[in-house]
């Protein structure tokens, strides 16, 4: 057995996933390679501590069902997949898994769910992260407006305003449902070259707030309120291009406003 048909089947084997000839193969391949039983031993170390050290709450449903999407997409693929690269994308989904649960969610209560330390923060950038998974980004994909917008009717309690900032070099590519602070809300997916904008709306509980900036993990998030609305930018474009991107936003919104209160 070569080391990496070991390193391929290590999780099986560590799950007892194995038959008895398989099994006996792993064993027999461990009593003669010290780096493999170092990769077993670091395997296995991590199993434990995330069986030990991570809460076990149910998911929101929206965020099940993505879930379940993803590793029936993998494991349809997997088949037509030279064994590195499906390694490759196994190992990727778990990790997006493990980040979008450990960073988004813990409890207060049986059945009850809210953002865990950073709150909303960790919340919208878990969402954003779970997007760029495969076939997760957009539930409507285009870019006009007036198909994405009533696409949003009847699938929420409230209208988002959407626009297309094309012109401004920031092309809308659709929109989808997502689930942030335990309700459904609107993401706007717009790009900027090859950066991708996650832009969550939904109803704001407080006054107008001027925009604020942080970074997590690597990503830019910029988060303002007007006009009765929160809104969310979270994307891996660099800072000042962010900051255009919610200066045209905001500026297009108040010229929507404008409009529909002059009628």
């Amino acid at each position: 057995m070569m080391c990496d048909d070991f390193a391929d089947r290590l999780g099986a084997y560590l799950d007892q996933e194995l038959d008895a000839a398989a099994r006996d193969d792993m064993e027999r391949h461990l009593r003669t390679c010290p780096a493999c039983q170092l990769r077993r031993e670091r395997q296995r170390l991590l199993g434990a501590a995330i069986r030990e050290q991570l809460p076990s709450h149910r998911a929101p449903d929206l965020l099940r069902a993505r879930v379940v999407g993803a590793i029936q997409g993998a494991h349809t693929e997997r088949s037509a997949t030279p064994a590195r690269v499906a390694r490759w994308r196994w190992t990727a989904i778990a990790a997006s898994l493990l980040f979008a649960i450990t960073a988004g969610y813990a409890a207060l209560g049986p059945g009850r769910a809210v953002p865990a330390a950073g709150g909303t923060a960790h919340e919208v950038l878990s969402s954003h992260v779970r997007s760029l998974m495969p076939d997760h980004l957009t539930d409507v994909a285009s870019t006009d407006q007036h198909n994405v917008k009533p696409w949003f009717d009847g699938r929420l309690d409230y209208s988002p305003p959407v626009y297309d900032l094309a012109p401004h070099g920031f092309p809308l590519i659709g929109g989808r449902l997502d689930y942030v602070g335990n309700r459904a809300v609107a993401v706007l997916v717009y790009q900027r070259r090859k950066h991708l904008i996650n832009l969550f709306v939904w109803p704001a509980e407080r006054p107008d707030e001027r925009a604020r900036e942080t970074t997590r993990q690597g990503y830019h998030m910029l988060h303002w309120t007007r006009a009765g609305m929160t809104y969310w930018a979270v994307s891996d474009l660099n800072g000042d291009e962010l900051r255009e991107f919610a200066q045209l936003q905001q500026h297009t919104d108040s010229l929507a406003t404008s409009r529909e209160g002059g009628r």
